[in-house]
């Protein structure tokens, strides 16, 4: 009896390590990935927080310090700094400013940025309240070089005069840069601090058992919302609700979601930006991918990773910021879910027949397929945003879209070829799908 036992103990351990072995590793995220849909409109904020107000990072420090320190030591820390407190936040070389430059390092009182481009924030008098303006250069941290700035020539270039000087701050960008302000008009804080994705503080900070709102708890839809609230490109609100034109809306054009707080329905509060299959506009190629940079929830929302409940969390630490466009992660940050002969793919045994590239070179980065880069964050800056479509775009879409070729992932490694061999090659390896072997052969 001990020895059949033994047997079918054996056996039962075998079977558990042969299903195990050939468990998907989306496993883990299953209980995330089965969440009941709640829907878009409603309101997740908790009731104890609606009435809370905003009490600064330091008061999360008091219990919180590992995820204090961790995000002190990100770039959303650092997105706001005050140039008197930290003279290192300026990384422009101001003995290089243009002559006819409208503002002085002596007159700016805060940077905005610096990883890619930062800009200058200036103390100003406009439409009747002090506010701050931004001057007309920026510094182009990737050319090293100052470079002219117009910040009313955007979406909202008929709400605002075209003149620096009159360019408040107030109305457009100081509801993602400043913590609080985007709910309060206030500017709690500087920068993205703990507030600016959990939600006021105050009866939390008094009493932990009061809820504070927590995006991974909530359907994973919705957890994206912390992010999307500034990376995704939007349109004032009113435009949709009010049937407003920009010109309607003279000096108070909003360029973020006003009134929002983590919790509530993003929907409510955000228009994002206009895009139409097959349209090319000033923030979006053809396809729906990035010209801009700051359009990640814009793309995002039209993939599937999205629609089956893949956070924007499950590939960056929301504190720590990690697996960023300067510093990826590599394969691992997608081999956490994906794997070879899984359901979910890659479908073959080994990477090299994925990619038909060698398993150590740049052609078998899953990135560099399935996130090319193809937005700029200055029109003088070269191509390093990468798209969050994923779904890998082939030379021949690249060329029917009327892209650049450099937007093209395998064009970006190849640049002494053409579209067409490239094409070519991806039909060799019969790498096509039926309709993208349709389009092959009609667009060159």
């Amino acid at each position: 009896m001990k020895k059949f036992l033994t047997v079918i103990i054996l056996i039962l351990l075998l079977l558990s390590i042969v299903i195990w072995l050939n468990l998907p590793k989306i496993t883990p995220y299953y209980t995330q990935l089965a969440k009941t849909r709640i829907g878009l409109n409603f309101d997740l904020q908790p009731e104890s927080q609606k009435d809370a107000h905003f009490v600064g990072s330091k008061k999360c420090q008091e219990c919180h310090e590992e995820n204090y320190h961790d995000w002190k030591n990100s770039m959303h820390a650092k997105m706001i700094q005050e140039i008197k407190t930290d003279t290192s936040a300026v990384v422009a070389d101001f003995s290089k400013l243009p002559e006819d430059a409208d503002f002085t390092l002596a007159q700016a009182v805060y940077t905005i940025g610096s990883k890619f481009k930062q800009r200058y924030m200036i103390s100003a008098q406009i439409n009747g309240k002090e506010d701050f303006r931004l001057g007309n250069y920026q510094w182009n941290s990737q050319s090293k070089k100052w470079q002219s700035f117009k910040p009313y020539n955007y979406w909202y270039k008929d709400s605002y005069p075209h003149d620096n000087k009159s360019f408040p701050t107030s109305t457009t960008c100081d509801g993602c840069h400043f913590t609080g302000y985007m709910s309060t008009g206030k500017r709690e804080e500087l920068s993205i601090s703990c507030e600016s994705c959990h939600g006021p503080g105050s009866k939390h900070a008094k009493n932990p058992k009061s809820a504070i709102f927590k995006a991974s708890l909530s359907d994973p839809m919705r957890t994206n919302e912390v992010c999307f609230q500034c990376h995704m490109r939007n349109r004032d609100k009113r435009i949709e609700t009010q049937d407003a034109t920009s010109k309607d809306l003279w000096m108070d054009a909003k360029d973020y979601p006003d009134g929002y707080e983590p919790g509530k329905p993003l929907i409510n509060y955000k228009l994002p930006a206009p895009f139409s299959p097959g349209e090319e506009t000033k923030e979006f190629w053809a396809n729906g991918a990035a010209k801009k940079n700051r359009t990640q929830g814009n793309e995002y929302i039209h993939d599937r990773m999205y629609k089956h409940g893949i956070t924007c969390i499950n590939c960056h630490n929301p504190h720590k910021l990690t697996n960023t466009a300067k510093k990826p992660e590599g394969n691992d940050a997608c081999m956490k879910c994906h794997s070879f002969g899984s359901i979910i793919g890659p479908h073959q045994d080994r990477l090299e027949d994925h990619t038909q590239h060698k398993a150590d070179s740049k052609g078998s980065l899953c990135i560099e397929c399935h996130m090319p880069k193809t937005a700029k964050h200055t029109a003088k800056s070269p191509l390093t945003v990468r798209s969050h479509l994923f779904t890998f775009t082939y030379p021949a879409q690249t060329k029917a879209y009327g892209m650049p070729p450099e937007t093209n992932a395998c064009y970006a490694c190849h640049k002494d070829r053409t579209l067409k061999s490239l094409q070519d090659d991806l039909k060799n390896w019969g790498k096509l799908e039926w309709e993208k072997l349709e389009l092959s052969n009609t667009s060159f």
